[in-house]
């Protein structure tokens, strides 16, 4: 990987762009529509203060990744991009060569200002394409169609050194053989990563109310293991393996900031409902901003942050994420490091019964990760393993 093992999990920063065209029926994240344009210097300016506090907390850091996330950054006016990346570079060391990722919608309008982004300083983009299907697009609430979508990825491949594209599966009536084809055409479309997600029903979503009511019908435990198994074997085969559950990847073409978070390192969260987690005081805490975009504008043009709680880990707490996110990746855990962190090794009985399970594997003598069977099972393995 592009990010070694040896160079420690990193230090990210995280900004949330809260806006979006519209919202899609799948999703629970923190977006937003407005129907009158934003005032992009206002928020520009907030994200500059609240970085600065930030920076006051965490001390000096090398940066090793930035992420503008959303919501839908690309609804950002190139120089909106480019006050943010300015500010993180100001409070902290930014290397040459970080990688600067922007998530972005394919709509030809949003398209256009690629180029603006990448002068602004991103050199990643991650382009939410969802399907190769123009009806099931317009299930999912997409805005763009195929066509809209292929050419963004064309262009962004011309514009930026790394290109991410997400689809979305285990769509209701979607068979096995549809996927692979799909799946197929997407690699073939000289993607180096790819984000791919099976539709799940988020409480509070119009996708959940449906399904509740009876109204949408999405593919059954067995269906969904199928289409994940022929994920693995499609992507492996065509030269992007999981290197995540969800995440595939040519060699080097890995995500570096989400390694950041898999690998437990350290980030801080910026912008509405942006969490972070970073040691200050030698104590790894969490902390958690408004969500809603014009009240956590009003909290940090008053407060200099939108931050409105938080907590400090316990060890226990710190040990249990560590193996909860380390083991969504192939390469597993640090067994050492689970053991600084918790003070205790993992109980070798518990390890010896899930290896003769088939859940876990060795890696080496230092390390362990969740075989197949045990990615389909993650959280009663974690679970299991942290008792």
């Amino acid at each position: 990987m592009t990010q070694g093992l040896a160079d420690g999990p990193g230090f990210g920063v995280y900004v949330h762009w809260p806006f979006c065209a519209a919202k899609c029926p799948y999703c629970d994240f923190n977006s937003h529509v407005r129907h009158q344009p934003v005032d992009q210097q206002r928020f520009a300016a907030a994200f500059r203060r609240e970085l600065a506090a930030m920076r006051e907390r965490t001390g000096p850091r090398t940066v090793s990744s930035i992420f503008l996330g959303g919501g839908t950054p690309s609804l950002m006016a190139p120089e909106t991009v480019g006050a943010i990346l300015e500010a993180v570079a100001a409070h902290w060391t930014v290397p040459d060569g970080v990688e600067i990722t922007l998530e972005a919608n394919p709509s030809s309008v949003e398209a256009e200002r690629f180029r603006g982004y990448r002068a602004a300083g991103v050199d990643r983009v991650s382009l939410g394409v969802q399907a190769l299907d123009d009806r099931d697009l317009r299930f999912l609430g997409r805005l763009h169609t195929v066509e809209e979508a292929l050419a963004a990825v064309r262009l962004a491949r011309e514009i930026f050194p790394r290109l991410s594209f997400d689809l979305i599966y285990a769509r209701p009536g979607q068979t096995v053989e549809a996927w692979r084809a799909e799946l197929e055409s997407a690699i073939g479309h000289a993607a180096d990563h790819l984000s791919l997600y099976q539709l799940t029903l988020e409480e509070g979503t119009p996708f959940y109310a449906l399904h509740k009511a009876g109204r949408l019908a999405v593919p059954d435990a067995d269906r969904a293991a199928d289409l994940y198994e022929a994920t693995q074997e499609v992507t492996a085969a065509r030269g992007l393996p999981a290197y995540e559950i969800s995440n595939h990847a040519r060699p080097g073409a890995e995500s570096r900031h989400n390694l950041i978070y898999w690998r437990y390192g350290e980030y801080v969260g910026a912008g509405p409902g942006a969490h972070g987690r970073f040691v200050e005081n030698g104590r790894r805490i969490v902390t958690f901003t408004e969500r809603h975009p014009e009240t956590w504008l009003d909290l940090v043009e008053r407060k200099n942050t939108g931050v409105t709680g938080g907590e400090v880990l316990s060890r226990t707490e710190e040990a249990d994420e560590f193996l909860l996110m380390g083991l969504r990746l192939a390469e597993g855990i640090d067994l050492q490091r689970y053991a600084q962190l918790s003070g205790r090794a993992l109980a070798p009985e518990r390890v010896t019964l899930l290896r003769a399970e088939g859940l876990v594997a060795p890696v080496g003598n230092s390390r362990l990760r969740a075989t197949p069977a045990g990615m389909a099972v993650l959280d009663a393995l974690v679970a299991d393993l942290a008792r």
